[in-house]
């Protein structure tokens, strides 16, 4: 099984440390941020593993290089223009292979254990789900017996950025810039997506404050 992190975001969010630094490459706790999802994927059995990236994409290949110190085999997908999350997945199908492949969001940090998704795929996707945090108190998506729906009032979980997709998600698309979400959100009206509610660690390092928080999690634990 294979897995893919995203990590094309400019991270405007985050400047001014992004001006210079990708995103993924912002240490945490002395350690850059990308790496605690490389090394969780090489614990959980995983060894290919593909990145996408566009802004400083460059620093990104030049500091992981070919995974080779982290027990992985990297491959690359470059893209010379955004392409949002859906357009970015799409393009990297050709190193992703044609059987179900972890999905992980660059910009944030979990102890979630990677080891749980190996197994088989029944559907589209499955989704990683956790309580609403501060920033997004109104939620993505409700779960009922594993099974996704679109969000109901009073029972709404957040979308973790983790979680398996099937690459005939993609069966309709064109190559270009698209969201996930739209894909999902179809699948789900067929029944196709299946998820999980996680109650560990978990933050979206978005922005400098939750940086900071990432930071007091890590120093705490």
């Amino acid at each position: 099984m294979r897995a893919m992190i995203l990590a094309a975001g400019k991270g405007e969010r985050m400047r001014p440390l992004t001006l210079t630094t990708p995103k993924p490459l912002i240490s945490v706790a002395g350690v850059p941020l990308i790496e605690y999802h490389l090394r969780a994927l090489a614990r959980a059995g995983f060894k290919e593993v593909v990145i996408n990236h566009a802004w400083l994409g460059e620093k990104i290949e030049a500091h992981l290089g070919t995974g080779e110190q982290f027990g992985l085999n990297i491959q690359y997908s470059v893209e010379s223009q955004p392409l949002e999350t859906g357009g970015g997945i799409y393009q990297a199908l050709k190193y992703l292979g044609d059987a179900p492949f972890v999905l992980v969001n660059g910009d944030i940090w979990t102890d979630y254990d990677f080891s749980a998704l190996r197994k088989p795929l029944t559907g589209l996707a499955h989704l990683v789900l956790m309580d609403n945090p501060e920033h997004h108190v109104e939620g993505d998506f409700s779960l009922q017996q594993e099974q996704v729906s679109l969000p109901q009032a009073g029972n709404s979980l957040t979308y973790s950025g983790i979680a398996v997709l099937h690459p005939q998600l993609f069966a309709d698309c064109v190559g270009g810039a698209f969201r996930l979400a739209p894909l999902l959100r179809q699948a789900i009206a067929r029944g196709q997506v299946s998820g999980e509610h996680f109650t560990g660690h978990w933050i979206d390092v978005g922005t400098q404050e939750r940086l900071a928080a990432a930071e007091a999690l890590l120093a705490s634990l």
